[in-house]
């Protein structure tokens, strides 16, 4: 995110100052999460942007077809091409705490390295490719990913990655969303 990025004026929604949509919302993401994650109080303040975003969220991770490693690939590379440090810090953590998505094939995605395991290298890139032309890769970019022994429903599973992406990687541009403590150890500098 640039320092010229519009900073949006609305207020993070607080538990006891939101309204009964926002705080089921809240309550939801508390119960889900252990803790409120900063995203989510700012993307409440428009309840149908956090329920679209939930919505497209869990549909990714239940119906893509990849595995948790994998997902991670593709979130952290679109956090990463959209230059969103909030979701580079949230999708480094869950990568290593949850996902458990090895360090190397992280860090690598993180440092613009080349990623040491070829197919999860194949996906991270053609993710890039989808973000990078907006939704037209040509035949060569499609059979290198099929070829990494991914299928064409695997393609979608990234345009649903990158509907979720572009709802928080975006939201939390204009907001200059503060890392939350829980994963700030993951935080990068210069995204």
């Amino acid at each position: 995110m640039s320092k010229e990025t519009y900073k949006i004026g609305l207020e993070p929604v607080e538990l006891e100052n939101a309204n009964d949509e926002q705080r089921e919302i809240l309550e939801q993401a508390k119960k889900a999460n252990g803790m409120i994650p900063n995203m989510y109080k700012n993307m409440v303040n428009l309840p149908g942007l956090q329920k679209t975003y939930d919505t497209g969220y869990h549909s990714f991770r239940k119906e893509s077809g990849f595995t948790p490693p994998e997902q991670e690939v593709v979130f952290l590379t679109l956090s990463i091409d959209n230059s969103c440090g909030y979701c580079t810090a949230a999708h480094s953590f869950i990568a290593d705490e949850m996902s458990k998505t090895p360090e190397e094939v992280t860090n690598a995605i993180r440092e613009g390295k080349s990623i040491p395991d070829e197919k999860m290298a194949a996906l991270s890139e053609f993710t890039k490719v989808m973000n990078q032309k907006r939704g037209n890769p040509n035949h060569e970019d499609v059979q290198k990913f099929l070829d990494a022994g991914y299928s064409e429903k695997h393609i979608l599973g990234i345009i649903l990655a990158q509907a979720v992406k572009t709802i928080s990687n975006y939201s939390n541009h204009v907001f200059h969303t503060e890392v939350d403590e829980a994963f700030s150890h993951r935080k990068l500098e210069h995204v």
